[in-house]
């Protein structure tokens, strides 16, 4: 499983935009991609609404991860863009 760990890089965290934005790029994908913040339990990242429940703010350090390494780069570049501007 590939995985990487991305600073979060929107100045309102993964909230409503960058959750909607992060959401339909996975949902491009076949493969599970997860995410997920300090030893917390994973969430899907084709979920918006899941995204959010992360609670994580900007600069805080997310996990993704999936049997796909191309879907975690793209996933990880997008976490780490300030996609509400």
């Amino acid at each position: 499983m590939a995985k990487q760990t991305v600073t979060v890089g929107s100045s309102v965290g993964l909230h409503a935009r960058p959750a909607a934005v992060i959401a339909t790029a996975a949902g491009a994908y076949n493969e599970e991609i997860l995410l997920s913040i300090d030893g917390e339990d994973p969430v899907e990242a084709t979920s918006a609404l899941m995204i959010m429940t992360l609670g994580a703010d900007f600069g805080m350090s997310v996990d993704v991860e999936s049997e796909n390494a191309d879907a975690v780069a793209e996933i990880a570049a997008l976490i780490a863009k300030d996609l509400d501007s």
